[in-house]
């Protein structure tokens, strides 16, 4: 403040009497110099919990270069679904099982390049009902445990040992469940956008507490829904969702799935959002999603953060990458996690939303699995 009092045209223009011209050089020299300590060191970070800033204009592609698969198979798990998997890499590699998001993401050929093709063998896995596995959107025999085993099943098919797990969202849930099922056969853990499905994480994203941050979004997900009816929009779009006419199945399947596409990264991004026009996509992603969570996951809310569950993972090496604006996902359920499992290594990505293609959340999943690849 006094720097600047002392230079201040005001002061000049009243003629007070200004230092000499040495020591107005020298005060010069110090204002230019001066940058504001930031507010934020009134907050330390935990112990373990790093913030790491990428800014997009540096990162501009996927660190490993897009592969194609050596082979691609199906699985089948039941009398009714017909699950797609593929793997890719090194066939002598390290093996590590890629769990998408949603429930009924599906995956995508970017999601190999998180892996160095030369260290892994990338498993990716198309859950039921989503994705290439068969039937589409199908909500029969589809239940968190139910893709516990399958997972596994995949597993022994391939004759694996053990593997590392990889997943991000719904794949964080399913990643964390699976190793707390079968913790002898999880080699590392790599998550991002920590979802426990627990009531409260549902009512922030579909009831209230996302809406205020993108309401001309929120605008378009209520459309669809009664004003009667939208005091329970997961139960309203259930209906929807469900219903014996075919377009007012696909008007709410593309209202649900958009909403998500619009609010899962820091910015807007139109090509994510167009995915929500695509049929085929939007209804598998809002029907299995919803089925999900009208059922509270097939679990007890706040299960997989119980001291019993944790206990069973702790000795299993594990990296959490965070998006600090992540709307979807937002980063209380991360922090809640790194309480009751402090062996975890949390990462803040202060300039990154929920998806995994945010730059800096991209860089540092990538020197995750580059740090297990030896394992």
């Amino acid at each position: 403040m006094l720097l600047h009092m002392l230079l201040s045209p005001t002061l000049r223009r009243l003629r007070i009497p200004g230092p000499s011209i040495p020591l107005r050089r020298a005060i010069t020299n110090l204002s230019s110099s001066y940058r504001p300590r930031p507010r934020n060191h009134l907050f330390p970070s935990p112990t373990n919990l790093n913030q790491r800033n990428f800014s997009a204009s540096r990162i501009t592609r996927m660190p490993y270069p897009p592969i194609e698969p050596y082979f691609t198979g199906r699985l089948k798990v039941s009398d009714v679904h017909d699950l797609y998997y593929e793997i890719s890499g090194n066939k002598d590699g390290s093996p590590v099982v890629f769990l998408h998001g949603g429930p009924g993401g599906g995956t995508d050929k970017s999601d190999r390049s998180y892996f160095n093709p030369e260290k892994y063998k990338i498993i990716l896995l198309d859950q039921r009902g989503s994705g290439k596995s068969t039937p589409s959107a199908c909500l029969e025999d589809n239940t968190t445990w139910d893709l516990v085993k399958d997972i596994e099943k995949l597993r022994e098919e391939l004759k694996i040992e053990k593997w590392h797990v990889f997943g991000g969202s719904w794949g964080s849930t399913l990643s964390l469940v699976y190793a707390q099922s079968h913790p002898e056969r999880v080699k590392s853990l790599v998550l991002r956008g920590i979802f426990t499905l627990r009531q409260s994480e549902l009512r922030f994203f579909y009831q209230e507490g996302a809406s205020h941050i993108f309401p001309e979004a929120w605008e378009e997900y209520l459309a669809p829904i009664p004003e009667e009816e939208r005091h329970d929009m997961i139960l309203a779009y259930h209906a929807q969702l469900n219903s014996v006419d075919e377009e007012t199945r696909l008007t709410a399947a593309r209202a649900w799935s958009k909403w998500e596409m619009a609010t899962c990264k820091l910015y807007v991004d139109p090509e994510t959002v167009a995915r929500a026009g695509n049929d085929d996509f939007a209804n598998a992603f809002a029907r299995i999603e919803n089925h999900y969570f009208i059922n509270s996951g097939f679990m007890k809310d706040g299960q997989i953060l119980e001291k019993q569950a944790i206990d069973k993972i702790r000795h299993i090496p594990t990296i959490v990458v965070q998006g600090r604006y992540d709307v979807v996902c937002p980063a209380t359920t991360a922090y809640a996690l790194k309480k009751v499992f402090p062996e975890i290594e949390l990462h803040i990505v202060p300039d990154a939303g929920h998806s995994s293609r945010e730059p800096g959340i991209a860089k540092l999943l990538t020197e995750a699995t580059d740090k297990f690849a030896d394992l």
